[in-house]
């Protein structure tokens, strides 16, 4: 069975050549109905003794999970904080270590489908806030909370992106100030199938 396995791999390694015709960034190789490896036509140096092919081999089965909170007030008058970024302070979940807590920006590890969520709360009424999602510097989707006679709202969005390697995404507050106190402002993201 080893050796059947061995030489379909060979034989498809053969039939694409040096990566011309390659494989995109995530196509499975299967056999059988099982699905053997994952091939990379963007090999990084990491990759596996078929890297000299021009493709690099990876485990089918990677996953890329996180969700961030924010434990304090984000009140951007008493922060140095000129892009208005909203930096997460803990991280619950971080699946293939793609989002860097640091500058709160989560980093598309392949090409595929993602889903996004975040929630955010007001603190003072007579406010309102607008956070957006920023894909690569430009907003996708936003959230509004600005009910003048409550003093605590919540804003909520959540979507699908097509994402390609190195994309990057994360919060922006546009106006407003949210509550973090008790984790009140999150952010998650997946993948939910490479492309």
């Amino acid at each position: 069975m080893l050796r059947l396995l061995a030489l379909a791999l060979l034989l498809l390694l053969a039939a694409y050549g040096s990566g011309s015709v390659g494989l995109n960034d995530t196509e499975p190789v299967v056999l059988e109905g099982k699905c053997l490896v994952v091939c990379d036509s963007n090999p990084s140096g990491d990759g596996a003794g078929a890297a000299s092919f021009g493709i690099s081999v990876r485990a089918a089965g990677a996953k890329v999970a996180f969700s961030a909170v924010r434990g304090t007030n984000h009140e951007p008058s008493e922060m140095s904080n000129k892009s208005m970024t909203i930096y997460f302070d803990q991280v619950l979940v971080n699946i293939g270590n793609h989002f860097d807590l640091k500058a709160s920006v989560f980093t598309a590890p392949r090409r595929g489908i993602y889903s996004f969520s975040f929630h955010v709360v007001k603190v003072y009424n007579r406010q309102t806030i607008q956070v957006n999602l920023m894909h690569n510097e430009y907003p996708i989707i936003s959230a509004f909370a600005g009910d003048q006679d409550v003093t605590r709202e919540a804003a909520s969005n959540g979507v699908l992106l097509h994402l390609e390697r190195e994309d990057r995404l994360y919060l922006k507050l546009e106006r407003g100030n949210l509550m973090g106190g008790w984790k009140y402002s999150t952010f998650s993201g997946f993948l939910v199938f490479p492309l």
